[in-house]
């Protein structure tokens, strides 16, 4: 009797008699996932993996522990109230149909909103409407498409995960093979004729023969599944020839010692498996150990302000924060952690953590979450953990909510990966067909060995050791990248430009000068707790100048970007800013950059700021003038345009009175030119800026600069070495061409050697890790040399 197999999870279905579509299903289960697939246009998951759903049994009542919302609580990642999200740990995710299903969940239910798959980590972070799909709905649908998550309930940790030590039990087991295989092919090596060697030939190939299954079919397996996926989804990958020089290897092999024509090549097989582990293993390692570095160093110059006693405020690095301090959150902050309101108008803008641009209002004792930005004045809250600075890693390098940057480098390697695959292909078969018509006996040798000594493991592993280092080395010399691609944009550009106020100019040592009408303590007060609520360089600058001022809670409180403040205090109405903002003129009188001040449409005078230029700009503009077009943007008017002229490069543009849309604007006109750019600013009014140019840098000084609209964060005192920075990202992406030749030169001998029929599979095997492992070495010493060169 034929069997019959579901459909969907690929289980016998002989018992039952469940059919849609000329398809039997096993199960109810089975067959509504694949309606739902059809009815949702999502059946072409099918054709990425046959029989993809591994259906959990039993499933029913399994997550009836999830209506506990105790339980609940600790496993959201997010919750405000309609809006949560949770993540999940994933065993079952191995493939890329497996991503593909996963970040299509929305299709499946409509009430999910967004759902994406960190593949290395195995989760999937799931957004949802918690009035119209409960956390338990979503594991049974995840569990009833074959994905079941991981739960423990020991601690309540979503994706607790049990180290995955599947590589070195696979390394062993190829080792343990190797070793022994090679052990018993000594007497084949050296001829050894004895009689009892003679006797027990046999049984020695025999041994040979099941130590090589373990390694084809259990060890090697990775690489098959991973050229069968990819030809499948029409993708020639790197592990096409691994996988037939493998298969290959192993048929000819068995051949032989079933035929009694000799010994075969096992010795050959086992060492290619293991070395190739061995190197995998290798790369594995490294690369942990970079991303370690990386996570571990590139900590954000975050400056939290926390409340002490007396109401006195100190700014504290974010790892300093404890449960129970207090915290001051000022307009258009980030919130760092998790907390409760004490007091203030809070709305908050969630859209870094849910793509949900819509403020949130809250309340005196609501719950406040890390990833939040305020959107109205100050607002003081009280911590309830300490920071988790991976997960603002997490959402500054999330970039569902990015503009897609594409990577050229990145590009670059899987085309050459593919190409030369091909090229692979075609030169093993081309060879062997040559040497089947003039000597056979070398035609399988020459097949096998330019399979092996030819992939392109090399090429591929350039470019991620060489941008993971730099990244590192960047974090530790306070630069910090929301990702590698932003070195290889950083390498590309030819345009600079600059924000002045609070980039070119340092908050620290501006002189402020007030001019008009005596303000009576009342007004003070109320200036400085409308000035509390700002995070401009020029609010903070006027906020520390009345140290000795009390501060209260105002009302109405409005920050116009790139304008001024509007703020209120019983009968008390102050507007804070421009000239055009507060009376309505362009003070065109004055060229010193100046903010206006008014308490009831009644004019009270203007502070006035000498600006105090960063240490280095002079011989930084100067440095980089003869390789990059260069332009100063301000929001101020051209009271500092002579000065700038004077000690800047000729060549350099300078544009005055810009408002956050024209500075967009400006990057956007040298775009149109084919400029590849690079904004640098405050992070605060440059955010369209920074977001619409090729990089992004927001220059982090005393303030919350948390900015998901940059690509990366430089520390202010390290702006002198913006050239080296950009210097270094140039040599990075030379370091990556030099690894691409240097793999190419060890392919063309090693392929010379392997078409000539003087190559042995097993030296090849040796070889091709042994490239892979100096590639990594070549490309981490040679950063580190660059990374030196930073001071």
């Amino acid at each position: 009797m034929k069997t019959t197999h579901c459909y969907h999870c690929g289980d016998s279905c002989n018992d039952t008699n469940i059919k849609v579509e000329e398809k039997f299903f096993c199960c109810n289960g089975c067959k509504t996932v694949f309606e739902i697939f059809s009815e949702n246009d999502l059946t072409c998951y099918y054709d990425f993996q046959e029989n993809p759903g591994a259906i959990p049994i039993e499933i029913q009542g399994k997550y009836d522990f999830l209506n506990n919302k105790q339980i609940i609580e600790k496993l959201l990642d997010f919750n405000d109230g309609n809006i949560q999200i949770a993540t999940f740990y994933i065993p079952h995710i191995h493939c890329s149909s497996c991503i593909w299903i996963l970040e299509n969940l929305h299709k499946l239910n409509a009430k999910i909103t967004a759902s994406q798959v960190d593949f290395p980590k195995k989760t999937v972070r799931i957004t949802f409407n918690s009035e119209t799909i409960s956390l338990k709905d979503i594991v049974l649908l995840l569990s009833s498409i074959g994905y079941e998550p991981y739960i423990s309930l020991e601690d309540y940790e979503t994706g607790k995960k049990k180290v995955d030590r599947s590589l070195i039990y696979k390394l062993g087991i190829a080792g343990f093979a190797f070793g022994n295989v090679m052990f018993l092919s000594f007497p084949e090596y050296f001829e050894v004729s004895e009689f009892w060697l003679e006797q027990y030939k046999y049984i020695f190939r025999g041994l040979m023969f099941f130590f090589s299954l373990p390694v084809v079919f259990y060890a090697a397996n990775d690489y098959f599944i991973s050229a069968y996926k990819g030809l499948r989804s029409k993708i020639l990958n790197i592990d096409v020839p691994i996988a037939l020089g493998v298969s290959v290897l192993f048929i000819r092999s068995t051949v032989e010692i079933i035929l009694d024509l000799g010994t075969g090549f096992f010795d050959s097989l086992t060492g290619l498996v293991f070395f190739l582990l061995l190197g995998k293993y290798f790369q594995q390692k490294t690369y942990n150990f970079l991303s370690f570095e990386r996570d571990y160093k590139s900590y954000f110059p975050i400056a939290v302000t926390r409340i002490v006693a007396n109401q006195k405020e100190e700014n504290v690095q974010i790892y300093e924060v404890e449960k129970g301090d207090r915290l001051l959150i000022r307009n258009q902050e980030l919130i760092p952690v998790d907390g409760i309101l004490i007091n203030g108008n809070a709305q908050i803008d969630y859209s870094f953590v849910t793509g949900e641009a819509a403020p949130v209002a809250k309340k005196s004792g609501d719950k406040l979450f890390a990833g939040g930005k305020q959107l109205s004045g100050v607002l003081e809250m009280e911590v309830l953990s300490s920071v988790s600075q991976s997960y603002l890693t997490q959402l500054w390098s999330n970039d569902v909510f990015a503009k897609d940057k594409a990577s050229y480098f990145k590009t670059a390697t899987d085309t050459i990966s593919k190409n030369f695959t091909l090229f692979v292909l075609s030169v093993a078969f081309l060879a062997t067909a040559y040497w089947l018509y003039f000597d056979s006996s070398k035609a399988l040798n020459v097949f096998t060995a330019v399979l092996i000594i030819a992939c392109p493991c090399a090429i591929a592993l350039a470019a991620p050791f060489a941008l993971g280092n730099l990244l590192r080395i960047f974090g530790k010399k306070k630069f910090y990248l929301k990702n590698a691609t932003v070195i290889e944009k950083l390498a590309s550009i030819d345009s600079i430009i600059f924000d002045k106020t609070g980039t070119l100019t340092t908050n620290k040592e501006n002189t402020v000068s007030y001019a008009g009408i005596e303000l009576n303590n009342q007004e003070k007060i109320i200036l400085k707790s409308s000035l509390r609520a700002s995070n401009h360089p020029l609010s903070r600058s006027i906020y520390n100048s009345f140290a000795e001022v009390e501060t209260l809670e105002v009302s109405n409180y409005n920050e116009i970007i790139g304008q001024g403040i509007e703020a209120g205090y019983k009968e008390q109405k102050l507007k804070l800013g421009s000239a055009s903002f507060v009376k309505n003129d362009q003070d065109i009188f004055s060229l010193d950059t100046s903010v206006h001040i008014s308490f009831n449409d009644a004019y009270k005078g203007k502070f006035t700021f000498k600006n105090t230029y960063r240490k280095g700009v002079k011989p930084l503009f100067n440095s980089l003038k003869n390789n990059y077009d260069l332009a100063v943007v301000s929001g101020d008017n051209e009271g500092e345009k002579e000065f700038l002229q004077e000690n800047l490069p000729k060549e350099t543009v300078l544009i005055f009175n810009q408002k956050p849309e024209d500075k967009l604007e400006v990057v956007a006109s040298f775009q149109k030119e084919n400029k590849k750019v690079a904004m640098i600013g405050d992070g605060l009014n440059d955010a369209g800026a920074l977001a619409k140019s090729d990089v992004g840098i927001s220059l982090s000084e005393n303030i919350n600069v948390f900015s998901p609209a940059c690509d990366a964060i430089l520390d202010a005192s390290q702006f002198h070495q913006i050239e080296e920075f950009l210097k270094a990202s140039k040599k990075g992406i030379t370091i990556i061409k030099q690894s691409f030749l240097l793999s190419l030169c060890y392919n063309i001998v090693g392929l010379y050697f392997a078409v000539v029929g003087d190559l042995m599979p097993v030296i090849a095997a040796i070889l091709m890790p042994l490239s892979s492992i100096s590639i990594v070495i070549f490309t981490t010493i040679s950063t580190n040399l660059i990374g030196k060169k930073i001071k």
